[in-house]
């Protein structure tokens, strides 16, 4: 056509600029072709063969590890903004809010919503069994994540209050954070239950230099977690036996959950560098029976077994970077007053991968919005504010700095 001329593509708005970050995300797409090519022997274990790994294996995981990227993509891209920040807290809210209705039918019921709809129950039922009741699933893949959104909900909320000038809106969003935490309570999790009486006051006390120095602190000890269990320098037996003293079935949990993270690691240290791959090749299994002798609970210990420090490294580093990247930026000024609840939310997460793999599009979303914002120039921050507005409204509650 006339006057027509081709132009490449601009990919500037999907790809992070930060040279860590391209590095990680070009590490991740490559993890699964590395680890399909050094896994093509069987695995056997008596009765159990597993096959070695095709190439088409390498296709599959690489698109799921591309659609699961896509939400940290599109966050790094369309959510930079100190608004865009208050709408994607708001959105979390409102949704753990909406969900919160049939996560306390479950709670009445029994959790029955996923078999009445789908026709099947999509975890172990017993698990959904505490105490002299029941937690809620709802539609997800286990009640720990049900509990997760609930936390997820009340951490939102309090963000928003603290930022919330407006009195009437300040108190119906601490009215929104009184809910959700009784939601919470009926979740039946302790970990999260923890996390809320932790980090919620944080989120409404703390001043946001401290919510990010301490988002970062949080994911070093992430990141450093893996190597120090490897290297036994962690008081395992210590922790179970403190923890005995006030819930004997609390550490009967934690020492289980210990050993087989032992064994688990003892079979990844067999492909350190890419691990063993799909098909459950990083489980061990009795020879006789055929049967798994291990369960992975945590995230980081699936990733380390499947996809070996490569995958870890790339996965937990996308995750992490943000963080530290906004820790690094606080020379150049004070953060906007939700960057640091982003920040302090994403890093309760990345700890949870620790015991829990409560990894989902939303992490995605939240670790891609809080790169975008870090990336930015302090100087796009005051451009992006309306006109006469002040640098950050006025705090509603005293700030620790």
């Amino acid at each position: 056509m006339p006057g027509w001329r081709w132009a490449a593509p601009d990919c500037a708005g999907c790809c992070p600029p930060h040279p860590a970050a391209r590095a990680l995300l070009g590490l991740g797409l490559t993890v699964p072709a590395l680890t399909v090519a050094t896994n093509g022997d069987p695995v056997i274990w008596g009765q159990v063969v597993l096959p070695g790994l095709q190439p088409r294996e390498a296709l599959s995981a690489g698109l799921a590890l591309v659609i699961g990227l896509a939400p940290y993509l599109l966050g790094r891209a369309l959510l930079t903004t100190e608004k865009d920040q208050r709408d994607l807290l708001l959105a979390l809210l409102l949704g753990a809010l909406g969900y919160s209705l049939p996560m306390l039918l479950e709670v009445r019921l029994s959790p029955q919503l996923n078999i009445w709809i789908y026709g099947y129950f999509q975890h172990l039922f017993e698990q959904m069994m505490r105490g002299n009741g029941f937690r809620p699933i709802v539609f997800l893949y286990h009640g720990l994540w049900a509990a997760f959104l609930a936390l997820t909900g009340v951490l939102a909320a309090c963000a928003l209050a603290r930022a919330e000038s407006a009195p009437r809106r300040r108190l119906a969003l601490l009215a929104a954070a009184a809910w959700m935490m009784l939601v919470l309570v009926l979740c039946k999790s302790l970990a999260s239950l923890l996390y809320a009486l932790v980090f919620a006051p944080l989120l409404l006390l703390a001043g946001g230099r401290m919510q990010i120095r301490l988002a970062a602190l949080l994911a070093c000890l992430a990141l450093a977690y893996p190597a120090a269990r490897g290297a036994h320098l962690l008081p395992d037996q210590a922790v179970v036996s403190a923890i005995a003293r006030l819930a004997p079935e609390r550490a009967h949990s934690l020492a289980f959950r210990f050993g087989n993270e032992d064994v688990l690691l003892a079979r990844a240290e067999e492909r350190p560098l890419f691990g063993w791959g799909l098909w459950g090749r990083h489980h061990v299994y009795d020879p006789d029976t055929g049967r798994p002798l291990t369960i992975t609970d945590g995230r980081w210990i699936v990733v380390l077994g499947m996809f070996g420090w490569a995958g870890f490294l790339s996965e937990f580093g996308l995750l992490a970077l943000p963080l530290l990247l906004a820790w690094r930026r606080l020379g150049a000024g004070p953060p906007p007053p939700l960057a640091g609840a982003m920040a302090l939310m994403l890093a309760v997460n990345l700890v949870d991968l620790i015991p829990n793999a409560t990894l989902t599009p939303l992490t995605m979303l939240l670790a891609g919005a809080l790169l975008g914002w870090a990336e930015r120039a302090p100087v796009q921050d005051v451009a992006a504010r309306p006109s006469g507005a002040p640098p950050h409204p006025a705090p509603a509650f005293r700030t620790v700095l």
